[in-house]
């Protein structure tokens, strides 16, 4: 059945590789970006199937403008898709106060208002998907990266909290947590910054390896997309799902430190209650 889509930072990256398999799999789309002339080509080959909006999602009022359109043009929106993001490397000594913000703004607070504007159409058609991009970062801390996991912690909170409102109007809220994939995330859409000699061995190590990673990342975009299209068609979608092999080991790794150190702490957490009478 086909769907109408809405996109968030849909010039470049998975959302770029998502926007191509949409329009391809004959649904309809909303794609947005800061600059949408980046996008179109796709109005060439799909005609009226795409719409472009411009679209800061720092700018809270944006969205409102955006949705509108969507729904001018095709009615409503089945998919939202918060794809809009990036992240910095530096440390959380050197990383200025404005970077900080900066990506906090755009990760986290530019889903939030992307999805307060989605939300009243989606609740008047009792039906919708929210799928939101988080990261592998979003699971798991990583030194060179406060700020990025900050946000993406952060939208991953929102996220599961949101699940359990949207189910009472029929909506239903996927995080997604793409690991390494070629897109240009890891080159040009970051600034590395290996900082200090004191943080070299966690930040320096984090930003060098980044550099050297970039082109050769496992994840492919395209089977990245195909698998968020699976997702979006699902009666009952995941609550979050990992993206790549990568993605998957370090989470599961993570996971299971978790419940270990859970365990390994257990009494003294206990013995925080008031003694039984």
């Amino acid at each position: 059945m086909s769907q109408t889509w809405f996109i968030t930072g849909a010039s470049r990256g998975l959302g770029r590789a998502l926007a191509e398999a949409v329009l391809e799999a004959g649904h309809r789309l909303v794609a947005t970006a800061r600059d949408p002339r980046r996008l179109g080509d796709l109005v060439d080959r799909h005609g009226g199937s795409v719409i472009l909006a411009p679209l800061d999602v720092t700018d809270p009022r944006a969205p409102d403008t955006a949705v509108a359109q969507a729904q001018s043009a095709f009615g409503g929106i089945d998919v939202l898709v918060n794809n809009a993001g990036y992240g910095d490397v530096g440390s959380a000594e050197d990383m200025t106060l404005a970077d900080i913000r900066s990506q906090i703004e755009t990760n986290l607070f530019g889903a939030i208002h992307v999805t307060r504007a989605v939300i009243p159409l989606m609740r008047r058609q009792t039906s919708g998907r929210i799928l939101m991009l988080s990261s592998v970062g979003g699971r798991v801390g990583a030194p060179g990266r406060t700020a990025y996991s900050a946000a993406k912690w952060g939208v991953e909170g929102y996220a599961e909290a949101l699940a359990l409102e949207m189910a009472l109007i029929g909506v239903k809220v996927t995080i997604l947590e793409p690991g390494g994939f070629r897109t240009d995330f890891a080159g040009s859409s970051t600034k590395l910054a290996a900082g200090r000699a004191e943080y070299d061995a966690v930040v320096g190590a984090q930003a060098r390896r980044q550099a050297e990673y970039d082109g050769r990342q496992p994840g492919d975009p395209a089977r990245a997309a195909q698998a968020i299209l699976t997702v979006a068609a699902l009666d009952a979608p995941p609550l979050r799902l990992p993206l790549g092999r990568d993605a998957l080991d370090i989470i599961r790794a993570a996971d299971q430190a978790r419940l270990a150190e859970l365990e390994r702490w257990r009494d003294l957490s206990a013995s925080t209650d008031f003694e039984p009478r």
